[in-house]
């Protein structure tokens, strides 16, 4: 009998292999995370927290005072003999001019005898050298040179003084020969020795080019040692109330809107005071009209003072200046609002036809992101440009059409963007400061788009 040589294969059992099911869901997760990872929007977060920006703002003003030129009644050489913006007394001595120039000489030799130094001029001195030293502090070393040329002024007024008194036979004879002739003060004031043409600019009728301090010209009286008749000699600035025309941003005049005064600090000697102050428009600026009724004389010699205007801290909700976007809106009258689904949020009737002539009226809730007094802004996710809006118990309709920009951050708490509404308080170059408590505004604590240019409503995001 024959051997039956059919071999049959044998068929291993099928193991199903858990380890490379694992590794394959593993796989294909992490696949899908990369997808999703290069795919979706990477929003870099930043939490709004409760901040202040201290709102000070430096600013040039011009200053205006009640100054009289004095002109010189008689040709011929000129000697002073009171300080720059010191105060003097009617007959006080300020000028005399010899017009034949004899006792110019022997006044100017004599006031170089630094030996005719009088007791009482080096007491006065002494008694300025010692109040400066007393009061001096490391932090207002600036002021050691106002206190240098303070000193030289009253060492040549000094001097000068006492050559005149020291030729008084020469001084009496050339008076009596009408050439030689004191200027005296005919008005209590403060004598500055400079002009500049805008010694009859007052509040009411200044120009917006009288800012532009590259084009400002000063003429040093006490430079001149000879003068013509009717040539200026001095000025005299006959009140203590002056004015500082500043001219403001809109942000600024802006936070002053409900007030009258307000505090500026000198920034040449920092010192604080309050103003009053008018709003002034002119040529499309504007302008603060500062009121102040001391502190003149320490600025006399100046036409431009620079000043800080100081406000209060503004306090609020605090968000970068980068998160800010602006976004259209559909405007909707309110009347045309309605509570319906037995809800009470608000929502309107929107009648829309399609193609085959077929009208359909829906009840749409759309989201609210702003009201004025008369209209609610909603967006355009539930509604178009073009649908008809129809108002409860009336026939009158309303078709969407109208739009209009929000300024707002992207709230992310959510994982995808919402924009929300803000209400600026204030700003600078980095931040602003948002009003808390806004309907259909932000909270303390939210996340926002830190980059509010590259992100769009309802994309979902992920921080970075």
């Amino acid at each position: 009998m024959a051997k039956n040589k059919k071999i049959v294969r044998y068929r291993r059992p099928f193991h199903l292999n858990i380890g490379l099911i694992i590794f394959g869901i593993i796989f294909i997760y992490m696949m899908f995370y990369v997808y999703s990872y290069f795919t979706s929007t990477h929003t870099s977060v930043y939490e709004v927290i409760h901040g202040k920006i201290a709102v000070n703002n430096s600013y040039t003003g011009l200053a205006l005072r009640s100054e009289e030129v004095v002109l010189a009644e008689f040709a011929g050489d000129i000697n002073y003999y009171r300080k720059d913006a010191s105060k003097a007394g009617v007959g006080d001595l300020i000028y005399s001019i010899d017009t034949d120039g004899t006792i110019a000489r022997e006044i100017n030799a004599a006031s170089k005898n630094t030996v005719s130094f009088n007791e009482e001029s080096l007491k006065k001195l002494g008694q300025e050298v010692m109040d400066y030293a007393t009061g001096y502090k490391a932090q207002n070393f600036y002021q050691i040179y106002t206190f240098k040329n303070d000193i030289n002024a009253e060492v040549s007024e000094a001097l000068s003084i006492n050559a005149l008194n020291s030729i008084t036979g020469a001084v009496t004879a050339a008076e009596n020969n009408a050439t030689f002739h004191k200027g005296t003060a005919q008005k209590d004031g403060i004598v500055v020795y400079y002009t500049d043409g805008f010694e009859n600019v007052t509040p009411g009728n200044f120009t917006p080019d009288m800012f532009d301090e590259s084009a400002y010209q000063k003429t040093n009286l006490k430079e001149q040692t000879r003068v013509e008749a009717g040539a200026a000699v001095c000025k005299i600035i006959t009140d203590e109330n002056w004015n500082l025309v500043v001219p403001v941003t809109d942000d600024a005049r802006r936070q002053l809107k409900d007030a009258s005064a307000i505090r500026i600090k000198f920034k040449k000697d920092n010192t604080i005071v309050r103003a009053s102050f008018t709003p002034v428009e002119k040529e499309g600026n504007t302008y603060l009209i500062l009121s102040l009724p001391h502190s003149m004389i320490r600025f006399a010699t100046d036409r431009y003072v620079e000043i800080e205007l100081l406000f209060d801290e503004e306090k609020g909700l605090k968000i970068p200046n980068s998160s800010i976007a602006k976004k259209d809106f559909f405007t909707v009258p309110m009347e045309y609002f309605q509570k319906g689904n037995d809800s009470n949020q608000e929502g309107i009737m929107v009648r829309k036809t399609d193609r085959r002539g077929k009208v359909t009226d829906t009840f749409v809730t759309p989201d609210i992101y702003f009201a004025t007094e008369y209209s609610y802004y909603i967006g355009g996710e539930e509604i178009a440009d073009g649908d008809v809006v129809l108002k409860p118990d009336s026939s009158e309709t309303y078709t969407i059409h109208e739009t209009a920009k929000l300024e707002g951050i992207y709230c992310i708490n959510k994982g995808y963007a919402v924009f929300r509404q803000i209400d600026i308080i204030y700003q600078n170059a980095e931040y602003s400061i948002i009003r808390s408590g806004t309907e259909y505004g932000i909270s303390l604590y939210d996340h926002i788009a830190l980059d509010g240019s590259t992100i769009t409503e309802d994309v979902i995001v992920k921080n970075k």
